[in-house]
């Protein structure tokens, strides 16, 4: 019989997590609730979800169902795409744990596609969390690890910490069949800490329950007492829990708590402990006392029978080891689904204790029971499988069609791809082609502008040229008679030096004798001037060669007489209006001659003329 209690104390340690949420208050309390006529209806779905939490944690499938779709369907009256995801989630889990696999794919699915509508990250765990609890009924782990991955990387967006926890606790039970110790450990601890952010102590009481497996698992690696110690520490705050929040742990998550600490102390205590004994027995009792009435917990309390059958093989006192075996095999006999595997174990036990009695004959009655047990247990899996393998078909099928519709989706988006590429590239070229006619167009405007500006510069050049000839005849002429009077003023100034310094030379001889009359000084004085005035007229001839010179030279000898004349009068600083009236000309054209001179000497339109020729001439 103790090989019995051992196969089951992993097993319910796992499968309270598996099946178990947090009830914030009793049913009744919830129903109160629902039926408040005062509540806003849209808050009806989260209370109705609630309660079939909490019916399904009783074992009460068919009121927890009824519940969740209740929901469903006011949830969705109201578009509340998260509490409808929520609902089908739990519908899932509810089939699962009822055997009904007909529908769990297609509930699943509706989970997922809900939870896609909700575009809320919680609501995308909770459809991934469907899912994984759909691959852990079909026994595909890695499916299983991989849904809850997905679930947990939705929540790096928006945490949640209820949601999170679940799936984590459905990764370390995913290791814990794979008897990955250091993940076990791992997943446990993340379930717990995200467990212990929430007020949802069911939850957390199978989270301690988690942790208390992960040490088990250490404490075989190492039999370090210590392990043992935290094995016994971790269940014992999942008793506390229900200790102090007895609304809100319910009472099959309590019960699996007591069988499994009275577990350990049959397991991991020696058969003379009595202190360990007295614990195992009252957890035991304790488990079997919190289930009287509660359907569907046939092999939690065959679980405890079995602990006190234990017990009292020890003692020696068969009669009643053997009562409590019996009264486990009436009490598996009676479920409506008989959970064989707890069943054959019973049975074997039987059968071994009545061959160790010497009583054969019941021995082999019972041998043949658990062959019979056995082959119905087969045949129950073989159903089971036939059904998960038709899911298996079914959900390859849809991948399939999926797979196939993605492709032709890929293949049409890639076609209207290139059609868009081509419609572009023909845009483009139809763009191309307008620019180039019009830049064409332009261009050809432009040089045709062009020409006729060149064509009415050409004609504004010859008439300029034309007019410049005119005028340089002109000024030629002028200069020419200007000369000419210069000449005939010259040749005045000559001869009335010459009279004067005659008249001048007659005074001085007649009043030569005379001291009363200083006319040799005024005469003497008006000879000095007379030089002076000869002196400067000298002075400016020999400087005006040397400037005419340099202004020739820079404009490549190109100057006429009265440009170099305009230059003189220029460098003078002499301004516009006196230099006409000097010249004889008008304004403009002192200021055509300024501009012909310009260009002659080759300066930029910005250059001041005036500036330049007192550089020069300095």
């Amino acid at each position: 019989m103790k090989s019995v209690v051992y196969q089951l104390f992993i097993y319910l340690c796992i499968c309270a997590g598996l099946n178990c949420k947090a009830q914030s208050l009793y049913t009744d309390s919830l129903q109160q609730a629902i039926n408040n006529p005062g509540l806003n209806k849209k808050l009806k779905p989260a209370l109705l979800n609630k309660l079939a939490e909490a019916y399904r944690i009783d074992r009460n499938y068919s009121a927890a169902e009824k519940k969740a779709r209740q929901a469903t369907r006011i949830a969705l009256q109201y578009q509340d795409y998260t509490e409808a995801a929520k609902s089908y989630t739990l519908l899932t889990v509810i089939k699962a744990n009822n055997q009904q696999l007909g529908t769990l794919k297609q509930i699943s699915d509706s989970a997922l596609i809900l939870a896609q509508q909700a575009k809320n990250p919680a609501a995308m765990a909770y459809g991934y969390y469907a899912q994984a609890f759909l691959f852990k009924t079909l026994d595909d782990s890695e499916k299983r690890i991989k849904f809850c991955q997905m679930g947990l990387k939705e929540l790096e967006k928006s945490p949640d910490p209820q949601i999170a926890s679940k799936l984590y606790y459905q990764l370390y039970a995913a290791h814990s069949d794979w008897n990955n110790t250091a993940q076990v450990n791992n997943y446990a601890r993340k379930a717990t800490e995200n467990a212990l952010k929430t007020k949802d102590y069911n939850l957390l009481s199978n989270s301690y329950a988690a942790l208390s497996v992960a040490h088990e698992y250490e404490f075989n690696a190492s039999k370090a007492k210590k392990e043992l110690d935290s094995v016994l520490f971790y269940l014992q705050k999942a008793e506390h829990l229900y200790l102090k929040y007895p609304k809100q742990v319910s009472k099959y998550t309590h019960a699996i708590t007591c069988i499994n600490i009275a577990s350990v102390y049959l397991k991991y205590f020696p058969a003379d402990d009595q202190e360990a004994e007295s614990k195992a027995v009252h957890y035991a009792r304790s488990a079997a006392d919190l289930l009287k009435n509660v359907p569907n917990t046939q092999e939690v309390l065959a679980s405890s029978l079995g602990i006190l059958s234990e017990f009292a093989s020890r003692k020696g006192d068969k009669a009643l080891a053997e009562s409590y075996l019996l009264q486990a095999y009436e009490l598996m006999k009676t479920g409506e689904h008989p959970y064989y595997y707890t069943l054959i174990n019973v049975v074997q036990a039987l059968s071994s204790f009545y061959k160790q009695q010497g009583d054969f004959k019941k021995a082999l009655a019972f041998q043949e029971e658990v062959t019979e047990y056995s082959n119905k247990n087969f045949k129950q899996k073989q159903a089971l499988n036939a059904q998960k393998l038709e899911i298996q078909f079914e959900t390859e099928k849809k991948n399939n069609e999926v797979r196939i519709l993605k492709e032709r989706e890929a293949g049409r988006k890639l076609q209207s791809y290139l059609y868009a590429c081509i419609a572009g590239a023909s845009l483009l070229g139809l763009v191309f082609m307008f620019r180039s006619y019009h830049f064409k167009l332009r261009l050809s405007l432009e040089r045709e502008k062009k020409l006729q500006l060149e064509n009415h510069e050409s004609e504004m050049q010859i008439r300029l040229e034309k007019e410049e000839k005119a005028r340089l005849k002109a000024e030629q002429q002028l200069l020419e008679a200007q000369q000419q009077q210069l000449q005939k003023e010259a040749m005045a100034n000559v001869l009335q030096l010459e009279h004067k310094n005659r008249v001048l030379h007659n005074i001085k001889d007649k009043l030569g004798d005379d001291n009363s009359l200083n006319m040799q000084k005024i005469v003497k004085e008006e000879i000095v001037l007379d030089n002076d005035f000869e002196d400067a007229k000298l002075r400016i001839q020999q400087i005006h060669p040397d400037f005419f010179n340099l202004i020739n030279e820079k404009a490549k000898k190109n100057l006429t007489l009265l440009d170099m004349k305009l230059c003189a009068y220029l460098y003078l600083k002499m301004d516009t209006r006196q230099i006409s009236q000097l010249m004889h000309i008008e304004p403009k054209s002192v200021r055509m001659s300024r501009y012909r001179i310009k260009q002659k000497l080759g300066l930029d339109k910005d250059e001041d003329l005036n500036a330049f020729l007192h550089k020069l001439g300095s």
